[in-house]
């Protein structure tokens, strides 16, 4: 590196706080955890670094990182750098910005790529201490239970309900697989011009889990929140209407790629309701500290309680 170091904020996520990296020619990008008080095992930029590090070369495309950076008193808190990988990320999953014939290219896409990061050879990549083999469905209850009662004193009947009925209908059927944690739209990159992913990003919720739950999360993100949500879903639209897949064909390529047959239960996407109304209750706790890593913190906050109504709607209905 040299004088001519630049760094330049990036905007509009609500994990660790990341920025461009310029020197002269070389293009990179540095990511780091936010200031302040914060939940017991989040914002893990170390675990993301050691995963991007891990999937170098494989069939699942990563960034190349550089390096891991534990001493706060350079930037305040702890950091990785990587290069940067041209492209473009796309928010809205209507994709109005792409033709028609594109759309569900990309979807396609979406689902090949997540089966990609279930099929990862764990003991290959020496990712066998990422996390815990079996129970993940038990110990996601238990964690996100935690954590909403550290992010909020206030009472919601939508919660404690998923609580109840999700410990009370675990799944027999167990599998561990290397999970994202967070797949979906916004958290790819597309090439510059081509219907295709060139990058994974955003890996701090990543481990190793039941790869349903990956799933069920990306289902969540696309058609289950509403286009006016932070995840700018299609709740409410038809997709043919838009040349976009449905959540059945979303998944059926998934379980294509993934080597079998395979349906997603509501167990899953009670979970992933669950566990997301969880983490936005998390992102409205920053913002009333005033440490979060974006300016739209509180109005994402209140999807919470929306996330929970609608999991709670799924144990009292067939889906």
């Amino acid at each position: 590196m040299g004088p001519d170091l630049t760094l330049r904020p990036i905007s509009g996520g609500q994990s660790n706080p990341t920025a461009f990296l310029d020197s002269g020619a070389r293009r990179l990008v540095l990511r780091g955890r936010p200031s302040g008080v914060l939940l017991p095992s989040a914002h893990a930029v170390d675990r993301e670094f050691r995963v991007q590090k891990a999937l170098a070369g494989s069939d699942v495309p990563v960034p190349k990182v550089l390096l891991y950076c534990e001493d706060r008193s350079l930037t305040g808190t702890e950091f990785y750098v990587m290069e940067r990988v041209e492209g473009r990320v796309l928010h809205d999953n209507r994709l109005t910005e792409l033709p028609a014939p594109e759309r569900r290219m990309v979807f396609d896409d979406l689902a090949r790529i997540l089966a990609a990061i279930h099929r990862v050879d764990i003991q290959a990549a020496g990712l066998q201490d990422y996390g815990r083999p079996g129970g993940f469905a038990r110990r996601q209850i238990e964690r996100w239970s935690r954590q909403w009662d550290l992010a909020t004193p206030r009472p919601n009947a939508d919660i404690d309900r998923l609580k109840a009925w999700l410990t009370a209908h675990l799944p027999t059927e167990d599998q561990t697989t290397l999970v994202h944690g967070d797949f979906r739209l916004g958290n790819v990159m597309l090439h510059p011009v081509e219907p295709r992913i060139v990058a994974v990003l955003d890996w701090e919720l990543s481990t190793l889990g039941h790869p349903l739950a990956d799933l069920a999360h990306s289902c969540v993100y696309t058609w289950f929140m509403s286009p006016d949500d932070y995840g700018r879903g299609l709740r409410g639209l038809d997709p043919a209407a838009l040349d976009l897949p449905r959540m059945e064909d979303f998944t059926a390529t998934y379980f294509a790629s993934a080597g079998g047959v395979g349906a997603l239960s509501t167990f899953w996407l009670a979970l992933a309701l669950f566990r997301n109304a969880v983490i936005f209750e998390g992102i409205a706790a920053r913002a009333r500290q005033g440490n979060a890593s974006a300016a739209n913190a509180a109005e994402v906050g209140r999807l919470a309680p929306v996330l929970a109504r609608l999991g709670a709607a799924l144990t009292v209905q067939s889906f």
